[in-house]
């Protein structure tokens, strides 16, 4: 039999970061020590009180389909969420309930990118913003972030690369994988150039409680101006240590609400009942449990830091959000990806190669330090080892 397989496919690539985790799931099946640095998830478990009121959810019948836009009592509580955190007044009617980011990605590219439109997008990034406008028939172009500015936007760069046929500018801050905030300065200036160019902005802030050392996250559609070309998009997974239950949401002007449910309808219908009831919880019910795990994603950080510059051979900036290093190996004179795989299998420890989120990142490794600060110690004590054989054998 023949396989018909869509030409459309060939232009999405498939998860880098799940290659790697598959190859040390099997190594851990065939009894491999692997230590786990690729995979972007909090390590912690979600708070008892959310997995309480999912639990209450069920037990109240809560188990058939909700409105295509989400629970009204969400979409109010994430509007409410938005005005008093992040300054943007919204109305629950201009809020999307998705299964997960990555679903709220699609519907927002879905709904605002023809066939050979041109879309804004960071090298390195989350290869979402890359795969899907291709697949829609659009273009990603990318504009740099680049280790020696801090992994700050070229606003030069950025003006230049915008053509007739640009459509929109994604930002992503706090950033995966660079683990870059962008400043505030930053921000008003890709603001200014939105306004002037009339540019739709795509901004994901889903690391947006990820944040160090004094740093503030600004929702660029709180600036003037911005908030009817911005689609501010976030959810429950990495606050929360909720990935696994997939919620996220989008905010936007309701015109784009509407056609982005369009999509939504007819791919997932909406988000499961009892995990938007947790996502009500969540947001209002919150004690002191995310500041926990932001101080102690801190603690692993600034460890992880230290003695991976304390390598020679490679070096890496000190994140200031999310719960990533971008480590630049490029002095050891190896692909990333082969870089990779050699550490996987001589070190057992799991890294991302850079080059999967674009060429800009090429030279680099990503880490997660989302695991225990015991494996943090150990990984790093790994790293060092292996690094130096690498050197060796130079």
């Amino acid at each position: 039999m023949k396989y018909h397989i869509a030409d459309r496919m060939d232009r999405m690539a498939p998860s880098g970061i799940r290659k790697v985790n598959e190859k040390a799931l099997a190594m851990e099946r065939a009894g491999e020590h692997v230590i786990h640095f690729e995979i972007g998830r909090p390590d912690f478990d979600t708070p008892e009180y959310i997995k309480q009121a999912a639990c209450k959810s069920l037990a109240d019948g809560n188990v058939h389909y909700t409105s295509n836009f989400g629970l009204a009592e969400l979409r109010q509580t994430i509007a409410d969420k938005l005005g008093r955190e992040n300054h943007i007044d919204y109305k629950a009617s201009e809020i999307l309930v998705t299964v997960g980011l990555s679903e709220a990605v699609f519907a927002v590219l879905a709904s605002t990118l023809n066939e050979g439109d041109e879309i804004l997008v960071p090298d390195p990034v989350w290869l979402n913003y890359i795969n899907v406008p291709n697949l829609l028939g659009a273009k990603a172009v990318t504009y740099s972030l680049k280790e020696e500015s801090g992994f700050q936007m070229d606003l030069e760069e950025l003006r230049s690369k915008i053509t007739e046929k640009t459509r929109a500018v994604v930002i992503v801050t706090p950033n995966n994988p660079t683990g870059g905030v962008l400043s505030q300065n930053t921000l008003r200036q890709v603001a200014e150039v939105a306004i002037a160019n009339d540019l739709l902005v795509i901004s994901d802030e889903i690391y947006e409680r990820l944040i160090y050392d004094g740093e503030q996250h600004l929702s660029i559609a709180s600036l003037p101006g911005m908030k009817e070309r911005t689609f501010t998009m976030n959810g429950m997974s990495k606050a929360y240590a909720m990935d696994g239950w997939r919620l996220g949401y989008v905010a936007a002007p309701e015109e784009y609400i509407a056609a982005m449910n369009k999509f939504h309808q007819h791919n997932t219908t909406c988000a499961p009942s009892f995990v938007q009831a947790a996502g009500v919880a969540a947001l209002t019910q919150e004690g002191d449990e995310v500041a926990e795990m932001v101080k102690e994603y801190r603690r692993r950080r600034d460890y992880a830091v230290a003695a991976i510059n304390d390598i020679p051979g490679i070096h890496c900036q000190c994140p200031k959000g999310a719960f990533y290093i971008f480590i630049n190996c490029r002095e050891l004179g190896m692909k990333s990806a082969a870089l990779s795989v050699y550490l996987l299998e001589h070190a057992k420890i799991a890294l991302v190669p850079g080059d999967v989120f674009g060429p800009g990142g090429e030279g680099y490794l990503r880490m997660s330090f989302a695991n225990s600060y015991e494996n943090v110690v150990e990984g790093c004590r790994r790293l060092k080892e292996a690094v130096k054989q690498v050197r060796q054998a130079k």
